[in-house]
């Protein structure tokens, strides 16, 4: 864990706060499609991705999902890291999107941290930053973006995350996420596939020129 630690997050922490992030940390291993932390859950820790990338998705009265956002290696969540500070139950959903190496910060920590290192604070904050665009683009996507190019947008998003153009998931897996129907899902993704666009498989999608 020391080395891919060292690689993933050196660029941002000085050696200290490594060293100690090495010792206090467990390292945690979470399959594809593996659930980290559920809606209702309290967080005992904050993640660090070392590899991998995981979803995180949130849940409205009936059960249906919407997909946030993506994190990625060297980055944390930052909702993880507020519900670790109020010691609140945990408003979102996350789920490894691929196979995921992350370490686990204890809360306790948290407090200490941001006093003592300028790199955590500075990182934490970031962190804040940049998942709140990603929720604006993602308020903005479903306030003023037709869902054709939504569905196009996570299309190529997912393409992107898992580096691979073949798309393992079911019509019905991406109207949850995009919080619509399977039928609507189905249609849009039929008529892509009539532009040369993609091609639909039994249990794949597999893009072509999006």
């Amino acid at each position: 864990m020391q080395q891919l630690l060292h690689d993933t997050y050196g660029a941002f922490f000085e050696e200290a706060l490594l060293n100690e992030i090495q010792e206090v940390g467990h390292l945690k291993e979470v399959p594809a499609n593996g659930k980290l932390m559920d809606i209702g859950s309290y967080i005992k820790g904050m993640p660090l991705l070392l590899t991998g990338a995981i979803k995180v998705l949130r849940e409205d009265e009936e059960g249906n999902e919407l997909l946030l956002y993506y994190l990625e290696q060297g980055e944390t969540c930052s909702m993880t890291l507020t519900c670790c500070m109020g010691h609140t139950k945990s408003e979102i959903r996350a789920i490894a999107e691929t196979d995921t190496q992350l370490v686990m910060v204890p809360v306790q920590k948290m407090d200490e941290w941001t006093a003592k290192y300028t790199s955590w604070r500075n990182f934490v904050f970031n962190s804040y930053q940049n998942r709140f665009n990603e929720l604006l683009a993602t308020l903005d996507g479903i306030a003023f973006h037709r869902l054709d190019m939504r569905l196009v947008n996570y299309l190529k998003e997912k393409a992107r995350i898992t580096e691979n153009q073949r798309i393992n998931n079911t019509h019905q897996e991406i109207a949850y996420e995009l919080h619509s129907s399977r039928v609507v899902i189905s249609r849009l993704l039929k008529k892509l596939e009539q532009m040369g666009k993609i091609s639909l498989h039994r249990n794949y999608i597999e893009l072509h020129t999006l």
